[in-house]
């Protein structure tokens, strides 16, 4: 049984982008063996957690179809899924780990450790902790845990080397003698990483690890931990890093980097999966634009590559506009009606939104760009984006004409608009733009003829009256 996971920390505001990534290699992966996902909380790092930001992870995983198959919400066999509940867990295997001389207790200030690091930096040495505690007495360290010193709990990295094999990357062997002695346990009784994901990965059966190559630096430690326990070692795939367009780390001081604001901006769910499904791998087809279904079909792990793929929203934009131009007129509407409530707290006739679609079709790239193109259609402008107080004569004229307009269709308002443009000896670009804005206060609309009737006669009307 393949099973897949994901392990966030609630110390942002949200799920971060590059780990919707993960999460969506992890969820295809469990899918297509007809495995198991799960989504682990660890929420060890207690000054850096955030309120709120649990539920906004498990919010856009939702919100993207990620759905885990057991978690924090829906529980499963190997509850509790929240690390900070499983404290007993890592305690017992620590007292194992010591027992067995793979671990053993520090009791070095935070003072003397920063000496130390300072001194190694002088003489140009990898800073490293100098195993001054691994030569402790039995009775010392019982003395020392008598009078309550604080401590941590740090590995013993064996002599010799460890190879780590992973899906993506091969085989890649350290020597040892580079690893530093990792903290396991905090002073504060919470684990580090290093030891909560290990014994967690393995008491909840997980069998392929699937994640970004910045932990590919801490897996010879992981491995030593699952050969010090004696446990078989899971399937290792450390997926690329995704990259800005000038081939830096994602960074939210660069760009927007949590899930929730990319559906905020009103990019489809399944758009932002297709591209990211694109970031290291291709296609058999070479296709651009496919379903989920068909990744799940077509994907194979070995197939990703290790070098980092560019995130680059403009391409993302563009793709959403393709989504939205392969769907039907109803499912765009059901969307743009639910973006308008959900994000703008904004109650949009389904009605008359259905019938602007074909307007704005090939316009549109995100939802969010749907107000901006057609808010006119539903309310009076507020402003306009040319002065028109020298245009009465003409304005008043386009009145008297519209008047007279007995067919309300796009071709005959084009018809009868026109002659009020070769009365005025206008071009027709001059003259429509200055329709174009006193109807809908903007220069750059949908197609005029065809939004005036859909406005109807007496709106059009009574808007340009306004300017006479």
């Amino acid at each position: 049984m393949v099973r897949t996971r994901i392990a966030p920390s609630p110390t942002g505001s949200d799920l971060h982008i590059g780990n919707l990534y993960t999460a969506l290699i992890n969820w295809v992966w469990a899918r297509k063996n007809n495995g198991q996902f799960i989504v682990r909380i660890e929420d060890t790092d207690r000054t850096r957690l955030v309120e709120g930001s649990e539920k906004n992870i498990l919010n856009s995983l939702d919100s993207f179809g990620l759905t885990p198959d057991e978690g924090t919400r829906n529980g499963g066999p190997y509850a509790p899924y929240r690390q900070s509940e499983r404290l007993n867990i890592y305690h017992e295997y620590t007292k194992e780990l010591l027992a067995n001389k793979h671990a053993y207790y520090c009791f070095c200030t935070q003072e003397r450790l920063s000496i130390l690091r300072e001194q190694q930096q002088k003489e140009k040495k990898q800073p490293k902790y100098d195993r001054h505690c691994l030569s402790l007495t039995e009775r010392e360290i019982a003395e020392k845990l008598n009078n309550k010193i604080p401590y941590v709990v740090r590995l013993r990295v064996p002599e010799g080397e460890t190879t780590i094999t992973d899906v993506i990357r091969g085989s890649i062997t350290i020597q040892n003698n580079i690893l530093d002695d990792q903290v396991l346990l905090k002073s504060d009784g919470y684990p580090t990483y290093h030891l909560a994901v290990v014994i967690d990965d393995h008491l909840m059966k997980i069998t392929h690890i699937i994640r970004g190559e910045e932990w590919l630096s801490s897996t010879p430690k992981h491995v030593i931990l699952y050969k010090a326990f004696g446990w078989e070692l899971p399937i290792f795939a450390h997926s690329p890093i995704l990259r800005n367009p000038d081939k830096s780390k994602l960074s939210k001081r660069k760009n927007p980097v949590w899930a929730s604001w990319y559906l905020a901006q009103g990019y489809l769910p399944e758009t932002v999966l297709n591209y990211f499904a694109l970031m290291g791998w291709s296609h058999p087809q070479q296709k651009e634009i496919f379903s989920l279904e068909e990744f799940i079909q077509v994907f194979e792990l070995k197939d990703l590559q290790p070098v980092g793929p560019v995130f680059d929203v403009t391409k993302l934009e563009w793709m959403n506009g393709m989504y939205i131009r392969t769907l039907k007129t109803e499912k765009v509407t059901i969307k743009i009606v639910e973006y308008e409530k959900k994000y703008n707290k904004r109650e949009v006739d389904p009605i008359l939104v259905e019938k602007t679609i074909p307007l704005i079709r090939e316009r549109i790239k995100k939802l969010s760009d749907y107000w901006t193109l057609c808010s006119f259609f539903f309310q009076k402008p507020d402003s306009y984006e040319v002065n028109l107080t020298d245009k009465k004569e003409v304005l008043k004229d386009v009145t008297n004409e519209i008047d007279k307009v007995n067919t309300w269709n796009a071709t005959s308002i084009g018809t009868h608009m026109e002659k009020i443009a070769q009365k005025h000896g206008l071009s027709n670009s001059a003259f429509f733009m200055m329709l174009r804005v006193a109807v809908t206060g903007k220069k750059i609309s949908p197609p005029l003829n065809e939004s005036m009737e859909l406005l109807g006669k007496d709106v059009c009307s009574t808007r340009i009256k306004a300017f006479c």
